[in-house]
């Protein structure tokens, strides 16, 4: 890539790819994840390993739009934004990510 800046277009698309993995990987939705280690779907460990990869993408991503400056944070709600900057995916996270179930939008 060289000396090449990338784009605030760039750097949008690649937040919400990781939002989207996580999601979909927090409602057990099939992701690239799967596609990778097809047999790990037979042990129980599975889903809570699949969303520990997504998270750390996310975070990984959060990181580098923290240092260019780019702003993330309005992509997720107040709380998913708070929950994203203590970096620890808990239980609460799992749980409460979707503010309620009234207004829950999961990933297709």
């Amino acid at each position: 890539m060289g000396n090449v800046q990338p784009s605030d277009d760039f750097f949008a698309q690649k937040l919400e790819e990781a939002k989207v993995h996580f999601e979909r990987a927090l409602d057990c939705k099939h992701t690239e994840f799967d596609d990778l280690y097809p047999y790990m779907i037979e042990h129980p460990q599975f889903f809570w390993y699949k969303r520990y990869v997504a998270w750390s993408e996310l975070l990984t991503v959060v990181k580098m739009c923290d240092e260019l400056d780019f702003p993330w944070a309005d992509r997720f709600t107040e709380r998913q934004a708070e929950y994203v900057r203590s970096r620890v995916m808990s239980s609460k996270v799992l749980d409460e990510w979707y503010e309620t179930n009234d207004s829950v939008k999961h990933v297709g």
